[in-house]
């Protein structure tokens, strides 16, 4: 099932209930993005305004809360790919590629479901190598990316430029540079 429609079949119907789930979304988004794994529902709760109850009636656990929250990021780094200009297909792999590389530093949840459980969620890792592997078959099909490479390749390269630890972000794009140039048909 597309990740559009598993967020759609969460999201109450009722006006009022779907403005407490999209704010209690974002609120979430926020209070990871600050506090990491340590945030509280409470936390998360009074920043989107509302009540414990309420968050809890949309997200009965943590984990349903940290799954909407990924498949959302999924869906925005998919429809971020729609956006590129692919009249040059390596440059519009390369910046998909650092958006993903991106949203998975800020958003560890993301990295880790990836690659420590890629089963979680399925539903996004389909929609990750299927826009990914788009991208990459246009770039293979102007003779810019390495024949040999397919998307688990590729989405191994992110995973693994992401988890990494870094002095400074200077040290990450230096790897991420050299990641991208092994792409690159020879």
């Amino acid at each position: 099932m597309p990740i559009t429609d598993l967020l759609a079949q969460r999201r109450p119907h009722r006006a009022d209930a779907a403005r407490n789930f999209d704010a209690i979304l974002v609120a979430a988004r926020a209070a990871f993005g600050e506090y990491g794994a340590e945030t509280t529902l409470e936390e998360v709760a009074r920043r989107a305004g509302v009540g414990i109850g309420t968050l809890y009636r949309n997200f009965p656990t943590r984990e349903d809360l940290v799954e909407a929250i990924y498949l959302a990021e999924v869906q925005a780094v998919c429809d971020y790919a729609e956006e590129l200009d692919r009249s040059d297909a390596f440059a519009a792999l390369v910046s998909w590629l650092r958006r993903l590389v991106q949203l998975a530093n800020a958003k560890r949840v993301l990295v880790e479901g990836l690659a420590f459980n890629p089963g979680a969620f399925p539903a996004a890792r389909d929609a990750l190598y299927s826009t990914g592997g788009s991208l990459i078959s246009d770039a293979r099909g102007t003779g810019q990316v390495n024949a040999d490479l397919d998307i688990d390749d590729v989405m191994r390269f992110v995973i693994g430029v992401s988890l990494g630890v870094y002095r400074d972000e200077a040290q990450r794009e230096r790897v991420f540079q050299a990641a991208v140039k092994g792409l690159a048909a020879s």
